[in-house]
């Protein structure tokens, strides 16, 4: 199918009607050009890619958005495959810079994502964004290209997160093409379709406040009125709104970062520019779920100091929320006079996230009350898996199954105790942990059933992602779908997926994940 021009677009078949794609920051972006000579990015249109095929739907996020049964049609595979427009839809790419590992990175930008536009959805206003549509402006020599293999990684853990409960933008689909793509081999092409109610990173900040071209200050004043009226309305009437909008992200930042660290997950690349004015967890590449458990766990190969380690990342949150705070400094007049009033915002971050990740922990030991002694108990546990390199999620997981009405190695508590090689020490801590159950009557059935809600079964490790991906580069998609169904469900048992909840195979040891994943 040829690329279709905005003055004709797809209009037979279902579409999101014209009207109900309101593109805020679109017309933002047409009102920075015009009043100061400094768009928020550039208007482009996706490459077009041959042979387009279905890899995988997310049916139920479409009826979130309030798109029918019916809406995944060849006309909406061509316009997610960057290869058509719908009506009402203004496609641009978004301009950002951002710190990539540390370092001043200087301007960045959707390289090889579009934005196609926001559309009106029960849930509010929501942007569609395609990841791989091709070449943009802010592209800096890549090809704009997506390959199947980090597409499916994106697609699958978007939802695979959301079923966790943990803040992400979403995946809508994932479709396929032939075409060849370079990077550490040949690869095949993809776009993921992503949806989230923004977009916005820390980055965008960055870019105009780090800018030394004229104008480029009034355009960060626009971008932080236009992040609050539509995003933070609440802080609208606040006497410092950009301080108020930085104590908003501080908390949210905190939260997340507790959220990944309960869940086992490691992000691999918190450059500035990956982190989300929202608090959402964005930008899925070399990312990976700890199997035996190591706090500094690296999962991207191209780490290679573990700037990204599981155990750093709640620090990396704090050091890209100075960065943020450093970027909105023009727009906080008071802090020219005292700086401490942005230093006391930024501090709010270290007892938002102890406080945060505290109760993520009781919660995942099933404790119910806070009590003196909570936080030894929660870090010594994470030390014997440590100690032990025993599975996180696994370990976790069965202590559902702990009997408080017998002794630590009492036959009932094998599942758990069974996890450790030294019994003696686990015992000694299981001796602790039942006399706290104890101390707040908890009761094992009840217990069990709360633990179960909030300790998954199922995770995205990796050695699912990779037999799902290596399915697919033969042209089998079914195990990209059958993961994805299950992950929507991660704390229920489903009948035949044992295997998915089980450790992973000896094989899964040598899987690397790269910035190019």
């Amino acid at each position: 199918m040829p690329l279709l021009t905005p003055d004709a677009p797809l209009t037979d078949g279902w579409h999101p009607p014209a009207q109900s794609w309101p593109n805020r920051y679109a017309a933002s972006s047409e009102r920075a050009r015009t009043d100061f000579g400094v768009p928020l990015g550039t208007f482009l249109q996706g490459e077009p890619l041959p042979a387009l095929q279905w890899v995988s739907r997310n049916d139920a996020l479409a009826a979130e958005l309030g798109w029918p049964v019916h809406w995944a049609d060849e006309q909406a595979l061509q316009v997610l495959g960057g290869n058509g427009l719908w009506p009402g839809m203004a496609p641009m790419a978004t301009v950002y810079s951002g710190h990539q590992f540390g370092a001043w990175a200087g301007q960045l930008g959707d390289g090889r994502a579009l934005l196609l536009g926001e559309v009106e959805t029960p849930l509010g206003p929501r942007e569609i964004q395609l990841k791989g549509a091709g070449q943009t402006p802010y592209s800096r020599r890549g090809d704009g290209r997506a390959v199947l293999r980090s597409s499916i990684r994106e697609f699958l853990c978007s939802e695979a997160m959301h079923g966790l409960g943990i803040p992400t933008t979403r995946a809508l689909a994932l479709v396929a093409s032939p075409e060849r793509v370079r990077r550490e081999t040949t690869e095949t092409a993809a776009v993921v379709t992503r949806v989230a109610p923004s977009f916005i990173r820390f980055g965008h900040f960055e870019h105009f406040a780090h800018s030394a071209q004229p104008r480029h200050h009034e355009v960060l004043h626009a971008l932080l009125d236009f992040v609050i009226t539509h995003h933070f309305p609440q802080l609208a009437a606040q006497p410092q709104p950009a301080l108020a909008l930085l104590d908003e992200v501080v908390r949210r930042t905190a939260l997340l970062m507790a959220d990944w660290q309960a869940a086992g997950f490691c992000h691999g690349v918190m450059n500035t520019d990956n982190m989300s004015i929202l608090g959402l967890t964005i930008d899925y590449g070399p990312f990976g779920f700890l199997d035996a458990f190591d706090p500094d766990h690296i999962c991207n190969h191209s780490d290679t100091q573990g700037r990204y380690s599981w155990n750093n990342q709640p620090q990396i949150g704090y050091w890209n929320l100075r960065a943020l705070a450093q970027a909105l400094l023009p727009l906080i007049p008071e802090a020219q006079a005292d700086p401490k009033v942005v230093i006391e915002v930024l501090e709010r971050y270290e007892q938002a996230f102890i406080q945060a990740m505290n109760a993520r922990w009781r919660t995942k030991l099933g404790l119910r009350s806070e009590q003196p002694g909570d936080d030894a108990l929660c870090i010594d546990f994470l030390r014997l898996l440590a100690a032990g390199k025993v599975d996180f999620t696994i370990a976790f997981r069965r202590l559902a199954d702990f009997d408080t009405t017998v002794g630590a190695d009492d036959v009932r508590n094998a599942p758990v105790r069974d996890l450790f090689l030294d019994r003696a020490a686990f015992d000694a801590w299981a001796g602790r942990y039942r006399n706290r159950l104890q101390a707040e009557a908890s009761q094992d059935a009840e217990r069990a059933e709360r633990l179960r809600r909030v300790n998954p079964l199922y995770v995205l490790r990796n050695h699912l992602a990779e037999t799902a991906i290596r399915q697919a580069q033969r042209g089998d998609f079914s195990e990209v779908q059958r993961l994805h169904r299950l992950l929507q469900q991660p704390f229920t048992e489903q009948a035949g997926c044992e295997a998915d909840a089980g450790f992973p195979p000896e094989w899964a040891q040598s899987i690397e994940v790269s910035c190019s994943s």
